[in-house]
């Protein structure tokens, strides 16, 4: 450096402000001279340290929220009397915080970070010095807030149907000038002001996603995520809202036992199940169709619903389920086929009185049971056959499952009696047997002459009279053998039964007396021997 100073009273002197490095200059004073006097030099040194500096901090924004970049400044300046412009590099400290280094520029360094965490910090900044300042530090405070969140709520399928499995996703996000990613919970809560879900899941990357099948009425849900903040981020909600439709069903049917026999109760069965995705228990009724047959009505429990009913007529019937819906599952309808055959029967008969004698009205009845597991009063015909004489074939109608039938035909024997039901539209036909048997009836024979008194050598008629006893009835047929005796004399005479049942006969009878007359009736295949007197006065 090269400065001129001018001479008065034989002294000149400079300032300078250039010795701006520190150490030792050597000096050197040339006087040029004048016209009296010769130039001359003199030397000297001047020892130059470092001049001391002052570091102030500043920090902006202060304070800042979590995650937002904030500026840390140092301006370090010399103190007086140093001057001039430091340079070098100073060194910012944050308590709990990061170590940053910045250049100075004109006396001035910045740097900036957004890691500085939640809290009240110091911020050291320590100027190195360099050839010309030494160094020197400086602090400030930098406080940061909780950054603000906002809570945005998807759900996903929106519509649902009951159910189905929705996922509720939260993404919570710092709000400008916070950065970061959440950390923490968030806490959903879904209603439709009847049924209320509650689910907690963690974020991760600062979303969650949870699932629920939860939603199990049919309705608008409002979806609530609470986001419970951590120690960077403020909580925040969102909001949104979840639809639930019904949940469509399928509707099957099942008859049991199937095929089955008219009159046995028959179960129909109804089974009614959502259709994935839709998920839980339909209620409400199911409507039974039998065509042809009855409609019966039956309340789901646990999704089942059954009926019984004995009313289904012979034949292949279709049975429709019909499912009347809730409100959260749709109507449905299933069919199924169930067979009704005609039920089997046992005819028995029997008759009464057994055994009768000829000419006895006798009563065939016929009992129809139907046989298990077929119920109900058979109706129709029953067809009785009776072989032999006076035998034949008979129709009765069947009354309460009884049909009767009456002869008083049938000759002395026995009789097979076969009683064959003719079946009906329900009910099958079917055959019982029995035997008949029928012995002679009993006869009563009276006898009886005229004239009576009679002369001697007069013609006497005797007349016998032959009849069935009671319950026997009809004409005897044969011989009537006559005896006519006073104890000396005897007469014997034969007649024949006519078909009034008498038969006649004459004699002469010459001996004066009291004759006893005896009538002896044969008998026949169907009627009994009998005897009959009179007597018979000669004079």
């Amino acid at each position: 450096m090269s400065l001129t100073g001018t001479l008065s009273g034989g002294t000149a002197s400079v300032n300078t402000n250039g010795l701006v490095t520190a150490g030792t200059y050597a000096v050197t004073a040339t006087y040029s001279g004048d016209g009296d006097f010769a130039g001359s030099s003199g030397n000297d040194t001047q020892t130059v340290t470092p001049a001391s500096t002052t570091t102030s901090v500043t920090t902006s924004p202060d304070p800042s929220v979590f995650g937002e970049p904030v500026t840390l400044t140092a301006t370090v300046a010399p103190v007086s009397p140093g001057a001039g412009t430091p340079t070098g590099t100073v060194t910012f400290v944050v308590t709990g915080g990061p170590t940053l280094t910045g250049t100075l520029v004109g006396g001035t360094a910045s740097v900036s970070t957004s890691a500085i965490p939640v809290g009240t910090h110091t911020v050291t900044a320590t100027y190195s010095g360099d050839s010309g300042f030494s160094g020197s530090v400086g602090s400030d405070t930098q406080t940061v807030a909780p950054a603000v969140t906002t809570t945005s709520v998807t759900t996903s399928p929106d519509p649902s149907v009951v159910g189905q499995t929705a996922t509720f996703t939260a993404t919570v996000s710092p709000v400008s000038p916070g950065a970061g990613t959440p950390t923490g919970t968030v806490t959903f809560v879904a209603t439709d002001g009847v049924t209320t879900v509650s689910l907690t899941g963690t974020l991760s990357g600062g979303t969650v996603g949870v699932g629920t099948n939860g939603l199990v009425t049919a309705g608008t849900y409002a979806v609530t995520a609470t986001y419970s903040g951590d120690g960077d981020f403020t909580g925040s909600v969102g909001a949104d809202t979840q639809t639930v439709a019904q949940a469509s069903t399928t509707t099957s049917v099942s008859t049991a036992p199937d095929p089955s026999a008219v009159g046995e109760s028959v179960t129909l069965s109804a089974t009614v199940a959502p259709v994935s995705p839709g998920a839980g228990t339909p209620t409400g009724t199911v409507t039974f169709v039998v065509t042809g047959g009855p409609t019966l009505t039956a309340t789901l429990s646990g999704g089942t619903a059954s009926v019984s009913t004995s009313a289904i007529p012979v034949g292949t019937h279709t049975v429709t389920a019909t499912y009347s819906g809730d409100a959260n599952f749709t109507a449905s309808s299933g069919t199924d086929t169930q067979t009704v055959t005609q039920a089997s029967t046992t005819t028995t008969v029997a008759s009464l009185p057994d055994p009768s004698v000829f000419g006895e009205l006798v009563t065939f009845t016929a009992n129809v049971t139907v046989d298990p597991p077929g119920v109900g009063s058979p109706t129709g015909t029953v067809t009785f056959v009776i072989d032999g004489g006076g035998g034949g074939t008979l129709t009765g109608t069947v009354v309460a499952g009884i049909a009767t039938v009456t002869t008083s035909t049938l000759d002395v024997g026995t009789h097979n009696v076969t009683a064959t039901y003719n079946g009906d539209a329900d009910f099958a036909s079917s055959v019982g047997t029995d035997t008949q048997t029928v012995t002679q009836a009993s006869t009563l024979t009276t006898v009886t002459s005229f004239p009576d008194p009679s002369t001697s050598g007069q013609t006497v008629g005797f007349i016998a009279f032959v009849a069935a006893v009671a319950p026997g009835s009809g004409i005897p047929t044969g011989n009537v053998n006559f005896t006519i005796t006073d104890g000396v004399t005897t007469v014997n005479l034969t007649g024949t039964l006519n078909g009034s049942g008498v038969a006649t006969v004459s004699s002469a009878l010459v001996t004066p007396g009291s004759y006893l007359v005896t009538a002896t009736y044969t008998g026949d295949s169907n009627f009994g021997t009998s005897t009959g007197t009179d007597t018979q006065i000669v004079v």
